[in-house]
């Protein structure tokens, strides 16, 4: 029996062998058979030293051993397989010596394969769609409850459940910060009733408003170093919305002058029936509010000083930072203006007065605080004359919005809207205690204090939970009002 030859006999990789691969003490036995034309072809290119050697020379050899060595199948009904005989020169096909160099030899080619059976052909199966929130098909515990609403229709017991999980669960979103749902969160938490877009259009057609000229000096400024903001917010969005709220409350400041002028003649009425004590009784208030009514209750607070100029009562500057991480986090002007007008009104109205008062009293607070939990650092701060007054007050009005980055802020806001703005405080405090040590080791504190560290919410929250409770009753309740 004759050795096949195989592919490490006719190695390319090993052209110079002095050896042939048949040699004359296999040749001579009984059973050997003669060597073949291409056997010989190849042992003289072996010995002989004039030879080049090439390796296309070997790889035409091999090629037409191996050709040669496997006879053409039978022919068949179907498609008949190519033959030695039918094959082109494998000179153009093998040229590459990188086909040979495995110790196996290569899969024939369809043309030149044995089988009948047709080539296997691997399906490249697309991905199948995400669907939900977009961010995966499994949606979260805190998506699901907005989204199927309370069990039994307990709607106290549903937003118990909502605030819990926006403090145990962050909020999915995207490295941008923007997230599918975190808009009808907050219209939840704030109870914020949706505005028709007919009625945001009627108040941006009616023009500018008095304080237009205000407005369009600092819409430009607002977040300037924010990439992220300046993509996705338009200074004239920022105008729109800004000036629209701004006819809003001048409105509710009009209906709230023209109150008086009629309690005044209902007074007379009703001193003329003083024998019927429950006509008395039933007398409204002179600042003519009720505690069911949103409007009258908002704008009496909020427009109870005297002497307040249209420009003033209407906007005060830094409503420009607090309305930005609305639009940007809204889908459209309509919710953004929808938040953004009950926000100011429900839960901060004395920090947009002209005194802005309910800001000045919030920064006392800053300092009261500070000197309960960290009296080390309240006393340093004190004694280098740095009261929250020269360093917190933009922290204080837009509710950290003035401190970077963006998706941080509207984390927090998370919080800050589900179990009340009024932690605003605590969170500028527990800032402070992350500074801490920069602070003391600081020869001049007050450059530190010029610009805080970029926000870290899911650390500024754990810190804030903790300091609630060392903070007495008392000061709590002062916490809670200083913004009403």
């Amino acid at each position: 029996m004759s050795p096949s030859p195989t592919s490490s006999s006719l190695s390319p990789t090993r052209p110079t062998s002095s050896v042939p691969p048949f040699s004359p003490s296999s040749s001579s036995t009984a059973a050997s058979p003669r060597p073949t034309q291409a056997q010989l072809t190849l042992a003289a290119l072996a010995r002989s030293p004039s030879s080049p050697r090439t390796m296309r020379g070997l790889r035409k050899i091999k090629s037409h051993q191996i050709l040669s060595s496997h006879p053409p199948p039978p022919p068949s009904s179907g498609r008949l397989s190519a033959g030695a005989e039918e094959l082109p020169a494998p000179g153009p096909q093998l040229d590459s010596p990188v086909r040979l160099r495995s110790t196996h030899r290569r899969a024939r080619s369809n043309s030149d394969a044995s089988s009948r059976e047709p080539p296997i052909l691997t399906a490249h199966r697309r991905p199948g769609r995400k669907t939900g929130s977009g961010f995966g098909v499994k949606r979260s515990l805190l998506e699901s409850l907005l989204r199927d609403g309370p069990q039994n229709g307990n709607v106290r017991e549903g937003l118990e459940e909502l605030r819990y999980l926006v403090l145990s669960t962050r909020v999915e979103a995207d490295a941008d910060g923007m997230s599918t749902y975190r808009v009808y969160l907050w219209l939840v938490l704030l109870d914020t009733p949706p505005v028709s877009t007919d009625e945001y259009l009627s108040l941006i057609h009616r023009g500018r408003s008095p304080a237009y000229a205000k407005i369009r000096n600092d819409t430009f400024r607002t977040l300037a170093t924010d990439p992220l903001f300046k993509r996705r917010v338009t200074e004239a969005s920022l105008i729109r919305l800004l000036n629209a709220v701004a006819w809003k409350l001048h409105d509710a400041k009009s209906k709230r002058r023209a109150r008086p002028r009629l309690s005044t003649g209902r007074r007379r009425e009703m001193e003329l029936l003083i024998n019927t004590p429950p006509s008395i009784a039933e007398e409204p208030s002179p600042m003519g509010s009720t505690p069911g009514s949103v409007i009258s209750n908002s704008t009496s607070s909020a427009f109870g000083s005297p002497g307040i100029t249209n420009e003033s009562a209407i906007y005060v500057q830094g409503m420009n930072v607090l309305c930005a991480p609305f639009l940007y986090a809204a889908r459209s002007e309509v919710e953004a203006f929808a938040l953004f007008h009950s926000f100011i009104l429900r839960e901060c109205p004395s920090y947009i007065r002209g005194a802005m008062d309910g800001v000045h009293r919030g920064l006392r607070l800053v300092d009261r605080c500070l000197e309960i939990v960290e009296p080390k650092l309240a006393a340093y701060l004190f004694s280098k004359g740095l009261q929250a007054e020269l360093y917190a007050f933009p922290s204080v009005l837009t509710l950290c919005a003035c401190t970077p980055p963006l998706p941080e802020v509207l984390h927090l806001w998370d919080f800050l809207f589900a179990y009340g703005p009024h932690l605003n405080i605590l969170c500028i405090v527990a800032q402070l205690i992350r500074m801490r040590d920069m602070i003391l080791e600081s020869p001049s504190p007050n450059k530190v204090l010029r610009s805080f560290p970029p926000l870290d919410a899911k650390e500024i929250i754990a810190l804030t939970v903790l300091l609630v409770r060392k903070i007495p009753e008392p000061l709590y309740a002062e916490l809670i009002n200083h913004a009403k």
